[in-house]
């Protein structure tokens, strides 16, 4: 039954780092759930310190996640309209995945200088809002990428140490 939780557990640890890029999937609470996996092993004993820490650093990536894209926007001088188009840029990527991974960089910028150009911003005003919403975007996927990095680390640590008892 080890073996099988800790296969599960690091093929969340994996989609979870495949999460933190693509906006699909929400890539920390998933690998959170590798480390929570590891730790329902026999071998490996119970760290509720170390979960439950893990869980709030989780969910907390999540809700920065939302909020940076946002605060980008704005900080840059976008409207409620930027960051709606941001939002809708965000949705067209993830249902016409044309364009692949670039596609989910460059519809948020399209989405917020759309946004900004119809809520009758000047080219200059939009164009700024919508780069505030791609620095957003990718300061969001970074720390959501280093997240799910550590918690791997964090599990191939804790499997490493206990290699013995699990196999």
């Amino acid at each position: 039954m080890d073996i099988l939780l800790l296969t599960f557990g690091f093929v969340c640890i994996i989609v979870g780092i495949f999460g933190s890029v693509l906006p699909v999937l929400p890539g920390a609470p998933i690998s959170w759930i590798g480390l929570l996996l590891l730790y329902l092993t026999e071998a490996v004993p119970t760290n509720w310190w170390m979960l439950i820490i893990t869980l709030i650093v989780a969910i907390g990536i999540v809700v920065v996640d939302y909020i940076i894209p946002i605060a980008g926007t704005k900080r840059f001088g976008g409207s409620k309209a930027g960051v709606i188009g941001t939002t809708v840029g965000l949705v067209i990527s993830i249902i016409f995945p044309v364009l692949g991974l670039f596609g989910i960089i460059i519809w948020p910028f399209v989405g917020a200088f759309v946004g900004e150009i119809i809520n009758k911003a000047d080219s200059k005003t939009a164009l700024r809002a919508a780069f505030g919403s791609f620095l957003g975007f990718l300061t969001g996927t970074f720390l959501k990428l280093i997240v799910a990095i550590i918690f791997l680390v964090i599990f191939i640590a804790k499997a490493w140490e206990y290699k013995n008892d699990l196999f």
